[in-house]
């Protein structure tokens, strides 16, 4: 079979604020389905990545999966604060997209699927996301939250998703 006559993967957005619970079901998402997992948190290069991050896997993964061409991502290396290694992804293989930025306009008309994970309770997102990602978590998140707030604005994830997920259910369902 040629590459044009396999069929293409199936790409999912998962998006949410920090702590909502969108990494826990798109593990559990990978795990059921086989798919390929891309978290943008290896993506986000540094505490004011969100939209670069968003604009890095739109265009070296999603626009690349589109065009025919290999899809990679470049990875962010957190401890020295600086780019990392290039990883490349398998073409032929469903691919789940997770994190803040996962989904904008242009990210969901490259997409089959976007999901939204919500927790409305904006102190246990905040407990969870420290619990999860520890003290400089907790020293950046009003930075990081700042960054939520101009991305939702400028591109609507909650409203350009086909589904909504109650991220509350979502971890008691663990």
């Amino acid at each position: 079979m040629s590459s044009a006559e396999r069929a293409a993967p199936r790409i999912t957005l998962i998006d949410g604020r920090s702590g909502s619970g969108k990494t826990t079901y798109a593990t559990a998402l990978a795990a059921r389905t086989g798919a390929q997992l891309l978290s943008l948190d290896d993506v986000y290069p540094g505490w004011d990545g969100l939209e670069a991050g968003e604009a890095h896997v739109l265009e070296h993964v999603l626009r690349a999966l589109a065009d025919g061409r290999p899809p990679r991502w470049r990875s962010w290396n957190w401890v020295d604060d600086e780019p990392g290694a290039w990883h490349e992804l398998d073409s032929a293989r469903d691919l789940i997209i997770e994190g803040c930025g996962a989904i904008s306009p242009a990210a969901r008309a490259l997409a089959h699927r976007a999901v939204w994970v919500e927790l409305a309770d904006d102190a246990e997102r905040r407990r969870r996301a420290i619990a999860r990602d520890g003290e400089a978590f907790a020293r950046n998140w009003d930075r990081w939250a700042r960054q939520e707030d101009e991305h939702a604005a400028l591109h609507d994830p909650r409203g350009t998703a086909d589904e909504q997920l109650d991220g509350l259910s979502l971890s008691s369902a663990r």
